[in-house]
């Protein structure tokens, strides 16, 4: 028998598998399909202190090997998110959730994890600095180490849960930003989130996404976030989520060695509702093929 349970930031997880922030709503629409309480947790959809419409249309692009989304944070804001989404998710999960917060101040972080921090279903604040696809915000805060720590000591001031800081691939020095986070408090680090990418349309000549530039996610890009999650392991001692192009067990595995405890799952929901149960469902199969018993004995193992 295999063993698949790990742990986050001092919570057990049944399974490291971990449907990413916005590519699974609030759960309840995958819930129809299946029941959601197989799954490690999920990370709802990116939730702001104020409701917002997000982008103009067009904002997805596909392209060779993943997909450019420009979405811009729509979410109903934390009020409604608390009072309305919450409930109905509550009838259907069973677990604690993990609730990402984004904003465009450090009072707007604050604000919403405090809000965030006080429902008894969020076990985790995953804290996004790394939107690359919003303007004023963001992924400004995910590119400069002072910047990052000073949104999570803010936080931190604020909550009582564990706060997981979720960071931009799009910098030339992942390990200064990941330090500085710890430094400064955080319980964990998630990475990576999307890569800054761009279409253009051979007829019309523009841009295919209204925002011009959007985030880069898919198979192609697992590459890069292996790579930032082996050197963010060695440089840091909270765990890390790691994340990017993970569409089978295999590569959940893949995540585990370079230093993952747990494995987020994000384009592939888009591609395959089940995505995310087939990896769970296989993730058997695969350890015994590799002679794995316990999935957390493998965390860093490649190191």
């Amino acid at each position: 028998m295999v063993n698949l349970e790990t742990s986050l930031c001092g919570l057990n997880l049944s399974n490291p598998l971990i449907p990413a922030s916005g590519t699974f709503g609030y759960g309840y629409e995958f819930a129809e399909l299946y029941d959601i309480n197989i799954l490690g947790t999920f990370s709802f959809k990116g939730t702001t202190k104020d409701a917002r419409f997000g982008n103009p249309t067009p904002r997805i692009a596909e392209c060779e090997a993943g997909m450019i989304n420009a979405v811009g944070l729509q979410n109903p804001g934390v009020e409604k998110v608390i009072s309305e989404e919450l409930p109905k998710l509550k009838e259907v999960f069973n677990k604690k959730v993990m609730a990402n917060v984004s904003g465009f101040s450090v009072e707007d972080y604050v604000y919403t994890c405090a809000q965030l921090d006080k429902e008894e279903q969020v076990g985790w604040l995953e804290v996004n600095v790394s939107c690359p696809n919003v303007h004023g915000g963001g992924m400004s805060f995910g590119t400069s180490p002072e910047a990052a720590a000073e949104v999570t000591r803010e936080v931190k001031k604020v909550t009582k849960k564990p706060v997981i800081i979720k960071l931009s691939p799009n910098v030339t020095d992942i390990v200064s930003i990941a330090k500085a986070c710890e430094e400064a408090g955080a319980d964990g680090i998630s990475l990576i989130n999307t890569l800054l990418g761009m279409r253009i349309d051979l007829k019309t000549k523009k841009p295919v996404i209204a925002n011009k530039m959007g985030g880069f996610s898919g198979n192609a890009i697992k590459p890069v976030a292996v790579r930032m999650v082996y050197q963010v392991y060695d440089a840091v001692n909270i765990p890390i989520v790691g994340m990017g192009g993970v569409s089978t067990a295999e590569d959940v595995i893949e995540f585990m060695l370079a230093g993952a405890s747990a494995v987020e799952v994000g384009a592939a929901n888009l591609i395959n509702p089940y995505a995310c149960k087939d990896i769970i469902e296989d993730l058997p199969r695969v350890m015994e093929k590799y002679g794995i018993t316990e999935l957390k004995d493998i965390i860093g193992g490649a190191h």
